[in-house]
This record gives C-alpha cells, structure tokens and sequence, in this order.
C-alpha cells in the first residue's frame, strides 16, 4: 500500500485551498494507490475516461511460452483520433489492469497481466494456451490469442546438499568489580582497593559441514511421432522426479548436484573489563580484562553428488544438448541403452 504523508498532502494546495480540497484528497489516498496515481501524480488513467474503439493484445518477450515460464501481457487501446493508451507493467503504460478482465485456458494469468504456465510439460503437451481479455466499460472491445508453446529453453536442475550449521558464539566475559575507596586524607591516609580481573569470553563453536549433493539419474528418450523431434527427459533425485520435455534445436538442460555450503564458525566471546582500582592513598591496582574467545573454525563444503546419464541410442545425435558441468565430485557416469516412452 502506497504511504502518504499529511505534510505532503499539504503541500499539493496553495495557502487559500479550501479544507473540502483536503478532504478529498485524503479520499483518493484512503481509496488507494490507483486512486493517486490517477487523481493525484496522474501516471494513470481510469479505462472508463478513454474513448477506444479497439484493442489488440501483445507478448513484448515475443511469442511462446514455455514450461515454468512467465509471460507479460500487453494491451494496447485506440481512440478515434489515432491516440495509444497502452497497459501498466511491461507495457509501461498509463491503463490500470485493474479495469480489464483476463482469463486463460491451460495456462493461469494474475492480476497484473502476467502469464504463467506449469513447469511439468505433461499437463500441458497437445494443448494451446487462450487468453480472452474484455473490459467492462467498453462491453463492444474484446482481444483474444492463442499462445504456442514452446521447448527450445534452458531449462535447468539443480540440487544441493544441505548447508552445514553455523556454530554458536561464545558468551561474553563478566566484567571485574572497581576496588573500594581508600582515603586521601593526609592525616589518615589509607590505600583503594585493587580492582578485580574481567573473566575470559568463551570459544564460538566450529561451524558443521555441508552434505554432499545429492546423487541424481537422468533419463533421456526421443518422443515418438514429434516433428519437430522432441526429447523427453526424467531426472530423479531425493526421491523426486521433474519432467521436462526440450527442442534440441535451441533449447538444453543443464543438470547439476552441488555439494551444501559450510556452516561459518561461531564468533569468540568478547573478555570482561577489568574493574578500576579503588582511589586512597596509594590508588588500587586497575584489574586486568579478560581475553577474547577464539572464533570457531567453518565447517566444510559438501562435495557434489553422482550424476548418472543413461540415454536412449535414438538421443546419441543430441546429447550434447544435456549439460553436466564439471564439479568437485564423482565424474559422471554415462551410457547408452535403451528408454523407454517417460510418458
């Protein structure tokens, strides 16, 4: 929600504005943001105020959309004397999404125009997204497409060990207590007690280590009957399997198991002052501060996880479309044999 001062407010009415002004001024701010980018900054518009006679619907990402992406819509309006409106958001526009109604089939779209399709290809292969936008203020204007989806992505998975634990700090030294009060009195002249030692902060515990990646399978097969030639592909790990479905011609998947990070060594307690001698004749000894604790040590990396790739011999021309970089751990294991259909 958009804040707003009253001082600010102020400001926006010269000295003789009238208090009914300042009364619906804080109306538009109570209503709410579009309220005061329409009425107030005016880097908005209200759908009902222009005179469109059409509507188009575009994708400034351009067409397609694939799984597990999102995809903004525009929408463009025209008025009869040529004029542009155009949405808010990738539009960069001043027509409020607030006063349009979007639906979509196969894929889902919110409220500020943004498009977004499942990343399992499985619910939506064969199919074709729509999305059907109206507004309700012009009930004659209606934009309407049908979106392709698309597979020639970097798609990519990764999965990681967990993180090591962060050691606990060490606890801070108690500081020493001040000498007692002597005398300075020439007469009756009587030595401050000596200050006591601070004690020693405590040690920070040792950070844990990271879990090696996990070891993952990845299956690769050709799907039957696509044309363009598709591959499906299944890569399992912890007990999980993700499905993707890739055009060799532009798209890939990069496959990666990373070892969890070390967990950072806990800091060493800080040592307690030492108390301050006492005044009198001789003043007491100062105490002496404790010393710090060491910080702890970090713990250490995880290495990566196997990877193992068995891939259908219709894939051998397009393997090198399935990315395995190069880790810290076991070198992955390939081989050829036949998969079947994923799906």
């Amino acid at each position: 929600m958009f804040t707003f001062k009253v001082s600010a407010l102020r400001k926006l009415f010269t000295r003789r504005a009238c208090a009914p002004c300042l009364v619906v001024t804080l109306s538009f701010w109570l209503g709410g943001c579009a309220a005061l980018q329409v009425h107030v900054f005016q880097t908005r518009v209200y759908l009902t105020k222009v005179p469109a006679t059409s509507m188009a619907v575009s994708f400034p990402k351009g067409p397609g959309i694939a799984p597990g992406d999102k995809l903004p819509l525009v929408v463009t309006f025209t008025t009869p004397d040529g004029t542009v409106f155009v949405t808010e958001g990738a539009g960069h526009g001043k027509i409020l999404w607030q006063d349009l109604n979007v639906s979509a089939t196969v894929a889902t779209v919110n409220n500020k125009g943004v498009l977004s399709l499942a990343s399992d290809p499985r619910l939506s292969e064969g199919k074709l997204p729509h999305v059907t936008i109206t507004a309700p203020s012009h009930p004659d204007l209606k934009a309407e497409l049908d979106v392709p989806i698309r597979y020639d992505r970097q798609f990519a998975a990764t999965f990681a060990g967990s993180s090591g634990s962060n050691g606990l700090d060490g606890t801070n030294g108690i500081d020493g207590s001040n000498g007692t009060m002597g005398s300075i009195v020439p007469d009756h002249p009587e030595a401050g007690g000596d200050g006591s030692d601070g004690t020693n902060g405590t040690d920070g515990q040792n950070g844990g280590n990271g879990d090696d990646g996990p070891p993952v399978q990845v299956r690769v097969t050709l799907r039957q009957g696509s044309e363009p030639p598709l591959l499906q592909i299944a890569v399992q790990a912890e007990r999980k399997t993700t499905m993707f479905l890739v055009d060799p011609q532009g798209g890939s998947l990069t496959v990666k198991s990373v070892g969890g990070d070390a967990g950072q060594g806990g800091k060493g307690g800080h040592g307690g002052r030492g108390g301050s001698g006492g005044v009198g004749t001789p003043n007491g000894r100062d105490g002496r501060d404790g010393s710090n604790g060491q910080d702890g040590f970090p713990g250490s990396s995880g290495r990566g996880g196997l990877i193992t790739l068995i891939y259908d011999p219709q894939v051998r021309p397009f393997l090198s479309v399935i990315h395995l970089p190069k880790s810290d751990g076991p070198k992955p294991i390939i081989r050829e044999e036949p998969v079947g259909q994923l799906w």
